[in-house]
């Protein structure tokens, strides 16, 4: 541990018992409830009715460090055991084993509206807050117009919380949790619950306080807000740290394993197979232009997609549009076919059909991508195939004259220049 440790975690766990309640009785209806439900947990267990354990470990021997003025991002699936962490890390639950500490002023935001009293006003709330940050009155009365204003709320500043909107109270916490100076920010993915504009808004701040060398715990699924923000990221896969360090290498790792690989979907006739509309799938894959092996396939490599269908019905166009997506789950660009001016009045004939689709080289950047798959007739969609295929572009070092990383930005065309042109 060094001196600058700020967030220290060591064999962290957290059990939950299914269908357990806190052993605290406010009533003596509680109580009896709270009897009875142990008399038949008891009898199913001596019955033989409960055949699997009633336990769930949320964490599992977590143990790590932030460094003071870090930034960390904590990605996972749902369940993985993000909030767990930041629960314990605030104090808000205790760990079943291990043991974690904080040094500094720590802020959180890991649900709407955390920490805030329904019955007092805006303008309490901000105040409460603030003490139980430990700071003096002056110092909270010197952010409090800069609160309000990204708050967005001033209106109704002096009406008590219970009757805003859940946006006015994200808002009000986000802006409480962020200028309210703490030296240690957890933030959970509660971002999502805001509009694109105040989304926006947030990670910007959360921006300005890592460039203020304060150390933040971002816990989200936009995982290209975590790579902009964070240099270090933190992989939870079913309460165990997968992969713990620079944020890039972490996010690919997590979502090459959320996506496998797959270059090609066949079904037999006798198969179930998605369709609808008189369509049915028969077999989708993506295949080097030249020959080469879809595993081979690099950013320079021209390669095609090809879909296979049945068409039962005779009347009506089909066409085929996918949609291309990188690592990080963007959505690169959405193609198909070019509409023909006499193709309404032909339609598609029956029978098994095949639609190729020609990618260039030179376009995509390197890293997983998916691609969803979309048949419509006559615009009106009837089979939809959300990761049709799966596949790796691989990167090449030609043309790169010494450049080694990798290369930003979503897409990677190659453009016909002319350059150093003498103007006279």
């Amino acid at each position: 541990m060094t001196g600058d440790t700020v967030v220290h975690a060591e064999g962290l766990g957290k059990r939950y018992v299914l269908g357990r309640r806190p052993a605290v009785h406010d009533t003596l209806r509680d109580a009896l409830s709270s009897g009875a439900r142990d008399v038949l947990r008891a009898l199913r267990r001596r019955g033989g009715t409960r055949a699997t354990d009633d336990t769930v470990w949320a964490l599992r021997d977590v143990s790590f460090e932030v460094r003071r003025g870090e930034v960390v991002g904590v990605i996972g699936r749902n369940g993985a055991g993000k909030s767990t962490l930041l629960k314990i890390l605030s104090r808000i639950t205790e760990p079943t084993t291990g043991a974690a500490w904080t040094r500094g002023r720590v802020g959180s935001l890991l649900e709407v509206g955390t920490g805030f009293h329904a019955e007092l006003t805006g303008r309490e709330n901000v105040y409460l807050s603030g003490a139980i940050l430990g700071m003096k009155r002056r110092e909270i009365a010197r952010r409090f117009d800069e609160i309000v204003d990204f708050a967005e709320i001033e209106r109704f500043i002096d009406t008590p919380v219970k009757r805003y909107s859940s946006g006015m109270y994200l808002r009000l916490a986000f802006a409480v949790a962020a200028h309210l100076e703490p030296e240690i920010l957890f933030v959970d993915e509660v971002l999502a619950v805001g509009d694109a504009a105040f989304q926006k808004k947030c990670l910007g701040k959360i921006g300005d306080v890592a460039r203020e060398h304060r150390t933040v715990l971002f816990v989200s699924h936009n995982l290209v807000a975590v790579e902009a923000l964070c240099a270090r990221a933190l992989w939870l896969d079913h309460g165990r740290i997968a992969s713990d360090g620079r944020a890039g290498p972490v996010i690919s790792a997590y979502l090459q394993g959320a996506s496998p690989v797959v270059t090609e979907r066949t079904w037999l006739p006798s198969a179930p197979a998605p369709g609808g509309g008189g369509v049915r799938l028969r077999r989708v894959c993506v295949r080097a232009s030249d020959g080469a092996p879809p595993d081979r396939l690099s950013v320079h490599t021209p390669f095609v997609l090809e879909c296979e269908y049945d068409n039962d019905q005779p009347t009506g166009t089909l066409r085929v549009h996918l949609q291309f997506y990188d690592e990080k789950e963007l959505l690169l660009f959405d193609v198909g076919p070019p509409v023909e001016a006499d193709a309404s009045a032909q339609g598609s004939p029956t029978g098994l059909l095949r639609t190729v689709c020609h990618i260039p080289g030179n376009l995509l950047n390197d890293g997983r991508h998916r691609v969803a798959l979309t048949i419509v007739r006559d615009n009106v969609p009837v089979v939809r195939h959300p990761d049709a295929l799966v596949f790796d572009i691989q990167d090449s070092v030609e043309d790169r004259e010494g450049w080694y990383e990798k290369w930003p930005g979503a897409i990677r065309p190659r453009l016909r220049w002319d350059t150093n042109i003498p103007v006279r």
